[in-house]
């Protein structure tokens, strides 16, 4: 065993501070430098941590739900009192919606109506939540044959998630509607006004740039718009809630709180995407 001499010690004691600050603003200089480098290297981790966050997330998620089916219980009963009230409810509006969809139906075989293609998609599991560069995304356990590129858009069966922003061999990452770098464009479906909605880090994302003399309405719903081709139309997003300030924000739909599986949807938008995204994007298999 190599022994130092006490100034040699205090030498290297010094010099660690200032080597570790300069090997830091290196790698930040290199990320900043080559930023597609970075995210391959990026998606490399992530692409050899993807089975290891596959197995932690399934007790993980057995364990969530233990924890949230103990606190529903407690609110059972008044779930039960509730759904039969909007049983009820419903029923009384089935007769309405049959007799609409029946005219729909004849209003658009009079028309010659040509309905819009269906969306390929693929079903995907949520490993981790996985920021990277972004404070609010998802990351996707996708496997090693996949057919998804960037820009395509994920739902759950509430309503939209996101849209892809990073593809690896085996894992994808979903930036999500309530991120900061999040804009979305959007129709208010009362008034038909146009808006922006654009992610806030919270729960909620905010509503932006309406039209003059629209005012969002509390509860009313928001879905996407097909404005600069970067969402297909009519996709369900979530209501307006207004903040103690009179702030239009938005309730989304998707649980992304409790995110387990999307469904990544192929829509053929070729709307915004990163300039960097698009130059090393894996084709489809």
């Amino acid at each position: 065993m190599i022994r130092l001499s006490i100034p040699a010690r205090q030498a290297l004691s010094k010099l660690t501070l200032p080597v570790l600050v300069i090997a830091a603003f290196g790698l930040m200089l290199l990320g900043k430098a080559d930023t597609i480098l970075a995210e391959r290297a990026r998606m490399a981790l992530n692409d050899s941590l993807g089975p290891i966050y596959a197995v932690l997330a399934e007790p993980l998620g057995a364990i969530r739900k233990a924890v949230n089916d103990v606190g529903d219980m407690w609110n059972l009963r008044a779930e039960n009192a509730k759904l039969r009230e909007q049983n009820e409810y419903l029923r009384r509006w089935q007769s309405i919606a049959l007799a609409l969809d029946a005219e729909n139906t004849r209003l658009k075989a009079s028309l010659n109506w040509i309905p819009d293609p269906t969306a390929n998609y693929v079903t995907a599991r949520v490993v981790a939540d996985a920021g990277g560069v972004y404070a609010r995304a998802a990351l996707l356990e996708i496997g090693p044959n996949h057919s998804i590129k960037k820009g395509e858009i994920a739902l759950d069966e509430r309503g939209l998630v996101g849209r892809v922003t990073e593809v690896g061999s085996r894992t994808a990452r979903v930036l999500l509607i309530t991120d900061l770098n999040s804009r979305i464009p959007v129709i208010m479906e009362t008034s038909r006004a146009r808006a922006i909605l654009v992610g806030t880090n919270g729960p909620r994302p905010r509503l932006l740039y309406w039209p003059e003399g629209v005012q969002p309405q509390e509860g009313e719903r928001i879905v996407t718009s097909a404005e600069a081709n970067a969402f297909p139309a009519n996709l369900p997003i979530g209501t307006v809630t207004h903040t103690a300030n009179g702030v239009p924000e938005v309730q989304p739909f998707a649980l992304l709180n409790r995110l387990e599986v999307v469904r990544i949807f192929d829509y053929g938008m070729g709307g915004v995407t990163a300039p960097e995204a698009e130059r090393h994007t894996p084709g489809r298999h």
